[in-house]
């Protein structure tokens, strides 16, 4: 007998545990559905605020202060011929309500224009990132990472190949204009160090600013293979025009697409020639200069005569 009641204990051992699981796991799911339920609540109060309807605009602009005031919307009644007004107004919420209600909402991606490079932390969730995803764009850059065309952007892993082609268009990288940047800015190009950078700078200066991006490849060992790897990552602003016609012998020599003879000889031309024959065709007819440096020079933003 005593043997029997022994054997029948943990059965019912087992059927009070199954039960109290199983309680056990409608409670959960009953928190889980309150808690979606609190959490959806909280949400949807943001998609519907307050609305409160106000007939007389200078009764709503006395309720609202400044900012809230410049929001109304008004419509003219066929009937009155008054203006009604409709204030759209929200509630406060508790911080912890707001807290939960910015996690919990979907995000809303917009697509405007923006600057890899420069963009916050803010825009990069407005774009649609996480905040997660946007500090790692932010670690990348800060660890010297630099998106110099929209393709940089695409091979980041936090960019979803969907969410590149949704932004592509509006990925607004600016080039580099070489005749304003600096050597810091010209480091910054694909194949570009500190001596090159130096050398970009000063050759500038030596033709009184770039004419055309190809001048580039005057720059010793700066070859064909190095400027199309940046050709689409730069811009040329128009320089000043060279004072040609204006300049000393001495100025002119220093001037790379002149040597020492032809600037004596541009003098010398300017000074038997009337003011309607200054021109670079001339100075080539009259065979001043060499076939390089005419080809070179024609094609040169110069100050008229």
């Amino acid at each position: 007998m005593e043997e029997g009641k022994r054997q029948k204990n943990p059965n019912r051992s087992f059927t009070v545990g199954a039960i109290a699981l199983v309680f056990l796991v409608i409670g959960y799911q009953v928190a889980l559905f309150v808690h979606k339920a609190a959490v959806t609540r909280i949400v949807a109060d943001r998609d519907r605020p307050d609305t409160v309807y106000v007939v007389d605009r200078t009764l709503a602009e006395e309720l609202l202060s400044g900012q809230d005031a410049g929001n109304l919307s008004s419509g003219l009644s066929p009937a009155s011929g008054q203006g009604a007004v409709t204030v759209r107004k929200q509630s406060g919420h508790a911080p912890e309500a707001v807290r939960i209600r910015e996690k919990a909402a979907p995000r809303r991606a917009e697509s405007f224009r923006f600057n890899p490079n420069t963009v916050s932390l803010e825009e990069l969730i407005r774009l649609g990132f996480s905040e997660k995803q946007a500090q790692s764009i932010l670690n990348y850059r800060a660890k010297g990472g630099r998106f110099r065309r929209p393709s940089d952007f695409a091979k980041s892993y936090v960019v979803a190949d969907s969410v590149f082609e949704r932004l592509k268009p509006y990925i607004d990288i600016p080039r580099i204009d070489i005749n304003r940047a600096d050597s810091a800015a010209f480091e910054t190009l694909p194949g570009i160090g500190p001596y090159f950078a130096a050398k970009m700078v000063s050759y500038r200066k030596e033709l009184g600013g770039y004419s055309h991006p190809e001048q580039l490849m005057d720059i010793y060992h700066f070859d064909q293979e190095k400027y199309d790897g940046l050709k689409d990552l730069i811009t040329c602003s128009k320089p000043e025009p060279y004072p040609l016609w204006t300049l000393s012998e001495a100025d002119l020599a220093r001037h790379p697409y002149l040597s020492k003879e032809e600037a004596h000889s541009v003098v010398l031309f300017r000074t038997h020639q009337p003011p309607e024959a200054w021109t670079v065709e001339g100075l080539h007819k009259a065979g001043i200069l060499s076939e390089d440096h005419y080809a070179k020079l024609s094609r040169c933003a110069l100050a008229e005569p």
